[in-house]
């Protein structure tokens, strides 16, 4: 599959459950929204539905499933155990693995939280005229931890991610002014120009997804990320939580508007 390939968000959840699509899913089901996922048990649910709202920008929630509940109302033929391209599960702040599959770790006290994510809105800066390196390349987007500190809540509390798309000077405005239209999904850059003002030293080195080239004429410009909620885990020691493999994102039945 091409990130060219006209595909609906049923069809690529269903490759995703068989193992037939287990890839990056920027410019893929173009036009709906797409979803970072975070799985928790329910006494970790209470801090990280808090977090979620003190931290808008990297964690605009698109649904919060009851515990146990596997259905999200915003694909109501999908099973999130499943119809993701990839999954990592963390215990104790670290990585345990990387699973195509969680069925056989999922219990009744797990709360799911989908996260709005920015490959939602590339369709329209694409539209608009403004070329997107990662996916004509057809690569996963870069993303990188910075300095920029999240409001703690509870037991959760650390710096937040960002994604990066090198865009044209003369497109920064526009690509500002399209972003923000979506604040379900990111919305606004929250950084333009100059990484090491938000802790990135080496564009070329992400800490998660690929790298990309920033031509003389280009701006690095940074979204918000939902992988934030990883580092978080991480930063915080949190005992076990269930997310997507970065860039592998849950692709939901809402059209983005």
């Amino acid at each position: 599959m091409t990130t060219s390939t006209v595909i609906l968000p049923g069809d690529l959840r269903l490759l995703a459950r068989s193992g037939a699509f287990n890839g990056a899913t920027a410019g893929v089901a173009r036009g709906f929204v797409q979803a970072n996922l975070m799985i928790v048990p329910r006494s970790a649910a209470f801090d990280f539905l808090l977090f979620c709202q003190r931290n808008p920008r990297p964690c605009p929630l698109v649904e919060v499933l009851e515990a146990g509940q596997v259905t999200p109302l915003c694909a109501p033929d999908a099973d999130l155990r499943s119809d993701l391209p990839g999954y990592r599960v963390y215990r104790h702040g670290e990585l345990a693995g990387e699973v195509g599959d969680i069925s056989a770790l999922w219990q009744d006290d797990f709360v799911s939280f989908l996260i709005g994510c920015s490959f939602s809105f590339e369709g329209a800066l694409i539209d608009a005229g403004i070329p997107l390196r990662h996916v004509e390349q057809q690569r996963n987007v870069a993303m990188y931890i910075t300095t920029i500190p999240c409001q703690p809540a509870g037991q959760f509390s650390g710096n937040m991610v960002v994604s990066m798309r090198p865009v044209r000077s003369c497109h920064v405005a526009r690509a500002v002014e399209i972003s923000a239209r979506f604040p379900q999904v990111h919305g606004a850059p929250v950084h333009v120009g100059h990484p090491e003002a938000i802790g990135i030293n080496d564009l070329m080195c992400p800490d998660f997804g690929d790298s990309v080239q920033v031509a003389d004429d280009e701006v690095p410009v940074f979204w918000a990320c939902g992988v934030t909620p990883q580092v978080i885990a991480c930063q915080s020691r949190t005992a076990f939580c269930i997310t997507h493999a970065p860039g592998k994102m849950f692709v939901t039945d809402i059209i983005n508007r």
